[in-house]
């Protein structure tokens, strides 16, 4: 059964006779008009909620109830879309939790992806509760929190647990945790149980056997849990869920870049996702296979910083012993070698303002500049959103005469972390769960891996629901949208926090597209002009004291306050609105009529 809309729970079967029903007719009571919720801490469901990661990607953060309590997996960041013209970050509005909070038994980490961690430096301090990770998120988030000087305590409030597998008593859940591949070391599936049965959550996964830093998925424990009948649910990364090819290894990764280092003429700088401590492997073995010396490219700036980037990265792979002493080095110890030994690896794949490889196409790092003997290979896949900034340093790069390999050009330049087609038909062979809950993709990738867990992993019903409808599961029953709650998302602008739907952010559109005007209007208590309005714009006027369009603006404005009566200048709403027509009606007859500045208006007091 497919279900993709709300059904309400069903009714419950009723003994009471007809002669009892005639009494109760007889005195009716006001039935309130609000929705009669179930009772949590009373009824043998399980739940299941996301305030973010549903139809989309990014901003992962999902909500599992039992009787009256909340786990929380994941508490990621998400994509900006340009258009906001917002700040910083983005990431979930946890305000209905948030007075829930006495009820929340913790969070627990698939993986120190930004997208699945990124938001905990600004949400954990509302909640205080512990954060359960393995050793590689919790060092991530040790050296974040310790940046930004938040108040925690390191053992108690970042919990580890191991890589291989552990057992997490977090009353009234119990979760189990296993070892699944991914692009990032010691990502997790969770087994989420209580009395009510049992959910597999995938977190980020894919299979790919060839990574030579970490063990393969436990498929063990995998077949165990997707053959147990008792499983109520799968909740299942959907974000590649539409690619058809089996998916590329890191060793295929490894020889590819071996091949491209050996035949480029001059220096090789590879730019990837910096956790991707895998990946940094594989660069590092390519280039000794090609005579080169492998490094990554320092910060131009010594000073610290209050966030993980690249180099803290090469430094937790080397403490952890993903990385070896003589695997990677500075650019600043390699830099004198001939340009035909070095390889670079460093930031900016995703065409990010102030990652390296963009400030290197402006020509902003003082002490390394790009050359048309160079070779640049984009290890990486285009995050959607991302796709305008990757196109510029494409196309600066070509216009500087430099070699580029994307994965657009050159086969096997980038293995992803999540799963395709191939890889999904084997895990709905070993998975087999009563009810499909697709989340982590658009939509589209979401009924796909639905579709395939009903047709190839026997699951008799799929949930493709959104951020903010919550699922009520229990086994041998009908799975179905017991509530809903409403959702938003939070951007966070330095130390200012805002909703993505704030006015603020309404204003930055308008004058993005429509532009502004400003006019300052000097007016006695009456409301009387005492002098000529000052009229000045963004993006619809030159400023110049000469500008037609200013001048006739001006003009406008008085004639329209002149026409108002005593009693109507009084009010200065109703002098805004004169500003605002007489303006409109000379922007319009110059831009065309469907152009709406924002109008900003000031009174100075003559």
């Amino acid at each position: 059964m497919v279900l993709l809309h709300k059904k309400s729970a069903p009714a419950p079967e009723t003994s009471v006779s007809r002669e009892k029903t005639k009494q109760i007719a007889k005195k009716p009571k006001q039935i309130s008009d609000k929705t009669v919720l179930e009772s949590d801490k009373n009824d043998e469901k399980m739940y299941f909620m996301a305030l973010g990661g549903l139809e989309h990607v990014g901003q992962n953060m999902y909500i599992y109830k039992y009787h009256g309590k909340y786990l929380v997996v994941d508490c990621g960041m998400g994509f900006l879309e340009e258009e906001i013209g917002a700040g910083d970050v983005q990431y979930c509005d946890t305000t209905w939790l948030e007075k829930r909070k006495q009820d929340v038994v913790g969070f627990v980490i698939t993986h120190g992806h930004e997208d699945h961690i990124g938001a905990l430096k600004f949400i954990w301090p509302k909640f205080r509760k512990p954060i359960y990770c393995t050793r590689f998120p919790a060092e991530i988030l040790r050296q974040t929190f310790d940046g930004l000087e938040l108040d925690y305590d390191p053992k108690r409030d970042i919990v580890e647990f191991d890589a291989n597998g552990a057992t997490l008593d977090l009353a009234p859940f119990t979760v189990e945790t296993f070892h699944v591949s991914h692009s990032i070391p010691e990502a997790q599936m969770l087994i989420i149980k209580t009395p009510a049965g049992k959910i597999l959550h995938t977190g980020d996964w894919t299979f790919n056997d060839d990574n030579p830093i970490e063990p393969a998925t436990d498929y063990a424990r995998l077949r165990e849990i997707g053959s147990d009948p008792k499983l109520l649910a799968c909740v299942c990364d959907s974000t590649s869920a539409s690619r058809q090819v089996p998916q590329t290894t890191e060793i295929q990764v490894r020889d590819t870049l071996t091949e491209l280092m050996k035949n480029a003429p001059g220096r090789v700088f590879v730019t990837g996702y910096s956790r991707s401590i895998a990946r940094l492997k594989m660069f590092a073995m390519a280039a000794h296979a090609a005579g080169r010396i492998a490094a990554i490219k320092e910060r131009s700036n010594p000073n610290p910083v209050p966030f993980v980037g690249l180099p803290e990265f090469r430094e937790i792979g080397l403490d952890f012993g993903y990385l070896a002493e003589n695997d990677i080095y500075l650019h600043r110890d390699i830099r004198d070698l001939p340009a035909e030994k070095q390889a670079i690896f460093l930031t900016g794949s995703q065409g990010e303002k102030f990652a390296m490889l963009t400030r290197l196409c402006h020509g902003n790092v003082k002490e390394l500049k790009l050359m048309p003997t160079d070779t640049v290979i984009f290890s990486a896949i285009i995050i959607p959103g991302r796709e305008q900034d990757v196109s510029y340093l494409y196309n600066k790069l070509a216009r500087m005469g430099i070699k580029t390999h994307t994965i657009f050009d050159t086969d096997h330049v980038h293995a992803s972390g999540h799963a395709g087609r191939p890889e999904f038909e084997r895990f709905y062979d070993m998975v087999h769960p009563q009810v499909s809950i697709p989340m982590h993709g658009d939509y589209i990738n979401e009924m796909l891996n639905g579709k395939m867990a009903m047709e190839r992993g026997g699951a008799k019903q799929m949930m493709v629901v959104h951020n903010g409808e919550m699922i009520a599961l229990s086994d041998g029953q009908e799975a179905y949208v017991s509530d809903t709650i409403e959702t938003k998302f939070v951007v966070m602008e330095g130390e200012t926090e805002r909703s993505a739907d704030d006015q603020v952010y309404k204003n930055r559109k308008k004058i993005a597209t429509n532009g502004a005007v400003f006019v300052t209007l000097p007016i006695d208590k009456r409301g009387f002009l005492k002098g000529t309005p000052e009229v000045s714009s963004a993006g619809i006027f030159e400023t110049d004291d000469t500008g037609f369009m200013k001048r006739q603006i001006q003009i406008e404005i008085t004639r329209a306050i002149d026409e108002l009566t005593k009693t109507e200048r009084k009010d200065r709403n109703n002098l805004v609105r004169a500003v605002q027509t007489a303006s409109n009606r000379v922007v319009r007859a110059s831009l065309g009529a469907d152009k709406k500045p924002q109008y900003t208006v000031h009174f100075v007091q003559k």
